[in-house]
């Protein structure tokens, strides 16, 4: 059984067990958090389709921690100018594990 969620901005495909990392939720590490925005459920052969999301159909999760992304390096340079900008950005994350799935 398998589900897509939207939460950040983004769609992800779950399983019961999977351990992803989001964009950063506003959970202490160990609660749990829901996610009603579910578009697709899956179990076998049954599929059920939103339009465009399920009523009633919620993803339960734990929140395992909160962290942040390895840093990605960013070069600005233009040629005989004497002109060079280094900068960096790391982004936060929240990783989860999902421990249920709800068609409604």
């Amino acid at each position: 059984m398998y589900a897509v969620i939207k939460t950040g901005g983004k769609q992800y495909r779950v399983s019961e067990g999977d351990k992803l990392n989001i964009e950063t939720l506003k959970a202490d590490a160990g609660s749990s958090v829901e996610f009603d925005q579910v578009m697709m459920v899956a179990d076998g052969d049954s599929i059920t389709l939103g339009a465009p999301l399920i009523d009633g159909g919620k993803v339960t999760a734990k929140v395992v921690e909160h962290g942040r992304a390895d840093k990605i390096k960013i070069i600005k340079f233009r040629r005989r100018k004497h002109h060079m900008k280094r900068m960096g950005h790391r982004q936060n994350y929240t990783r989860i594990e999902i421990t249920g799935i709800n068609a409604g």
